[in-house]
């Protein structure tokens, strides 16, 4: 069984939908970062995920890095 994160960083919903884009790449004949068993690619993502190796861009965390830089803009 594999469990969601449990770190404040990290919200369980982008954990959903950055796991659900890498299980679509790997059905789409992407390779595993992990040498793994498992056939699904659902377990797969979530697995790499967990583990940091998928990488991803969060336009939130950016807008809100750019917005402590720039005070006074609104």
């Amino acid at each position: 069984m594999y469990a969601i994160p449990d770190d404040p960083e990290q919200s369980t919903y982008r954990f959903i939908i950055v796991a659900a884009k890498r299980a679509r790449q790997l059905q789409s004949g992407a390779r595993s970062f992990l040498p793994t068993a498992s056939k699904k690619p659902t377990v797969t993502a979530m697995e790499e995920v967990r583990r940091g190796l998928v990488k991803y861009w969060d336009p939130v965390k950016e807008s809100r890095e750019k917005a402590e830089v720039l005070p006074g803009r609104f």
